[in-house]
């Protein structure tokens, strides 16, 4: 029996790496999840009865609220939340920074955040998780990357104010922060610095991680799984940092 075993989760960027890594280990373990994107169709490579896949854009409180229905009518009460969904914006000197951008980006993780607990909370079983995707960008702060690591910073607040208020329920929050991954979010993060520094932005990701690699989208999903399942049963209000040391 996995540690999953008949749990309701819902996966938001169920489409990116880390989403659909995170989706498919959680039903390896029992888990019936709904995944949540802005693509059109769902991700190749999933099918069954407990795989299902909403168009959600969760900036948008209508479209939230829907996402949560659909998964409650189809599976009953949620048991896990991931709320993964993600954008990065620019890099770029503060006087040259987009306002547009800035809004876009915060409006994604933050409010994006907010909406699927707002909506999700009266749902959720007591004793359920939720998992909020953050960085290791909002453990520190680098120039230029304005809208981005503002908004990982924002998330945990959010995280907090939620584990001390669904700590009565015995409803645990947290937050993960990924360092360099190796897939094609951190790929477009890598192009933008590389202009910006004349110089390969992989590699100096590497250079600032103690284990000197980039990470992989099923090793940050191993870590979401043990957040997401009873094994992490007294751990709530919590930064875990998955980035080969970047943070240290």
């Amino acid at each position: 029996m996995g540690i999953l075993e008949n749990k309701v989760c819902i996966v938001t960027g169920g489409a990116g790496s880390i989403g659909l890594a995170t989706a498919k280990l959680f039903a390896s373990e029992g888990a019936k999840v709904m995944l949540a994107d802005l693509a059109d169709h769902a991700p190749e490579g999933l099918s069954g009865e407990n795989f299902a896949y909403i168009k959600t854009d969760v900036t948008d409180a209508k479209a939230v609220a829907h996402l949560i229905s659909q998964t409650v009518d189809r599976w009953g009460e949620i048991d896990v939340v991931f709320s993964n969904a993600g954008n990065f914006g620019v890099v770029a000197p503060i006087d040259q920074y987009p306002e547009e951008i800035f809004s876009s980006v915060y409006d994604v993780h933050v409010k994006g955040a907010f909406l699927i607990c707002k909506h999700a909370v009266p749902h959720i079983r007591d004793g359920g998780s939720i998992v909020i995707t953050s960085s290791v960008a909002g453990t520190r702060g680098d120039p230029g990357v304005y809208g981005y690591i503002t908004a990982k910073h924002a998330q945990i607040g959010l995280m907090r104010c939620l584990a001390k208020e669904l700590a009565p329920r015995n409803i645990r929050v947290n937050t993960i922060h990924p360092g360099a991954i190796d897939n094609a979010f951190q790929k477009a993060v890598e192009d933008d610095l590389s202009d910006l520094l004349q110089s390969d932005g992989g590699a100096f990701f590497d250079a600032q991680t103690p284990l000197g690699r980039h990470g992989r989208a099923d090793e940050i999903a191993r870590s979401v799984l043990y957040l997401a399942s009873d094994q992490s049963s007294y751990t709530t209000g919590t930064t875990l940092m998955v980035d080969g040391g970047m943070s240290t």
